[in-house]
């Protein structure tokens, strides 16, 4: 018999399909997520990822977090056993007045016991509730590693997307500067105004002026590239190779339905675990209102040297005790304390059902902005790529009316200015098409496999605490797998 409710699995309520399905690139099919990077066919980046997953700190904090996670399951699975099991000795000295009998010398030794029956389930309720903690740790590991895969593609396309942008930008300051020297020719044949060469001048500077921002922006990415791969911040060229297009996104997206979010998404198996384990928590406060039962011993041996006595006498059969006995504790007249404490557990169990269900919509909203984002951003990057090639045509035009006379320079300014702004602004939204693509896989809570059937503590990191304390086989162990969540969480104490 176990007091306290036994836990149920949270109904969480989903939308039956995507608002954004009806869209040809995305499809409500299946698919398997768990290493949608490989998607972009870019060996760098998988490079990449590999290196966040093998160094980054803080997976590695996480991984960590699971260790001691196991650690408590053993101290929770360790008070289903006598709860104390002691051996003893000791020897007192006693000196005295010899009108009071004199000095004399006492020795003793044995064991003591005290085991208190679980009647009532507060021990197995611990064990469950350290269980499930288990399991909310290991899904927060894999947060992590979503968050990381994540991070670490998002950056990556921001940095080639930025190495895009300085490279149209100083395209634009070749093409700026061959018009300043057509103006500047002009103005010294005295065919044009000095205006016409200022302005060009302007133009030209403002865009070179574009770089030194650009280049602020690369480097500061860089960095924290480096920091995901669990590097100083330092040139990452060794890593990055020469500058190679923005990863472009598939033709069509398989993105399922939104109830596959409940067996994927890390974050919500996490918060059902969390449930799960303050579930029991009512139990074992809820224990402390009924009589709990020991079973009480002490087995020893005594001798003393006082009344012609002898400490030697320690190990003779007459020397020999025992204590042993049932003992049984109730905490009454408590003034509502332990009711009390069953009600404040009770209360932080709701509060995890109902965080349950936000991260619940939270996670479909995630999915949903980076679907809509994603559709929008190809949208604007259709638009924005006709309006480049009229910028360019444009251009072309301005320049050759501007060497007839039959424009000033104001429209070859303008329409100078006009393409730079639309290409980076083209470049830009290429990049955000595959950023918010990287978003949507994280969303979909893919990515976490990475770390299956592999220990999540390194092994100079094992090296390490292994030199300082004995862990037996709980570094090594190769991370759990979920539990059945069928018809609800099903506990079980770890192989090892």
């Amino acid at each position: 018999m176990a007091v306290g409710p036994d836990f149920e699995k949270p109904e969480a309520e989903v939308a039956e399909a995507w608002s954004e399905t009806e869209a040809e690139v995305i499809k409500a099919e299946p698919a398997d997520h768990s290493d949608w990077w490989t998607i972009f066919n870019d060996p760098t980046l998988d490079q990449l990822i590999e290196l966040a997953y093998q160094q980054n700190l803080s997976l590695q904090i996480a991984g960590l977090k699971v260790v001691e996670s196991r650690a408590q399951v053993g101290i929770a699975g360790g008070n289903l056993y006598p709860q104390l099991q002691q051996l003893t000795a000791d020897y007192d000295y006693h000196a005295a007045p010899s009108s009071a009998g004199g000095s004399f010398g006492s020795a003793s030794f044995g064991f003591d016991t005290s085991w208190e029956l679980d009647l009532w389930g507060k021990y197995r309720r611990g064990v469950e509730s350290a269980d499930a903690s288990l399991f909310a740790s290991i899904a927060s590991y894999d947060d992590v590693v979503v968050t990381l895969t994540a991070e670490v593609a998002r950056t990556y396309v921001l940095i080639r997307s930025l190495e895009e942008r300085i490279r149209v930008a100083n395209e634009n300051i070749k093409v700026q500067s061959r018009a300043l020297e057509i103006t500047n020719t002009l103005f010294n044949a005295g065919t044009q105004s000095e205006l016409d060469m200022q302005q060009a001048a302007t133009t030209l500077y403002n865009t070179q002026s574009l770089i030194p921002s650009l280049r602020i922006s690369l480097r500061q990415a860089q960095h924290s590239l480096s920091i995901l791969l669990g590097l100083p911040p330092e040139d990452l060229s060794g890593l990055l190779g020469a500058g190679s297009a923005i990863p472009s996104a598939p033709a069509t997206v398989a993105v399922g339905v939104p109830a596959d979010l409940l067996r994927r998404r890390p974050d919500i198996r996490q918060a059902e675990f969390l449930a799960a384990a303050q579930s029991a928590r009512i139990g074992i406060a809820k224990s402390e209102l009924y009589p709990s039962l020991s079973l009480v011993g002490t087995l020893g041996w005594s001798a003393t040297d006082a009344a012609g006595g002898s400490l030697g006498d320690v190990l003779k059969a007459q020397s020999f005790g025992a204590d042993i006995g049932p003992s049984v504790r109730w905490n009454i007249l408590n003034y509502g304390r332990i009711k009390n404490q069953v009600r404040a557990q009770d209360a932080v169990f709701q509060q995890t059902l109902a965080n349950n269900q936000n991260v619940v919509l939270g996670a479909a909203r995630e999915v949903e902005d980076s679907m809509v984002g994603f559709l929008q951003s190809q949208e604007q990057a259709g638009f924005l790529g006709k309006s480049v090639e009229s910028s360019k045509r444009a251009l072309d035009l301005a320049m050759l009316q501007y060497k007839e006379g039959i424009v000033d320079y104001q429209r070859v300014l303008d329409s100078t200015r006009a393409l730079t702004q639309q290409q980076d602004q083209y470049i830009a939204t290429v990049g955000n098409i595959t950023v918010n693509l990287v978003g949507m896989y994280k969303a979909l809570g893919g990515g976490w496999q990475i770390r299956e059937g592999k220990p999540v503590v390194r092994d100079h990191v094992s090296e390490q605490m292994e030199a300082r304390t004995d862990w037996g086989e709980i570094l090594t162990v190769e991370n759990e797998d979920f539990p059945d969540q069928a018809d609800g969480p099903q506990w079980r104490k770890p192989d090892w």
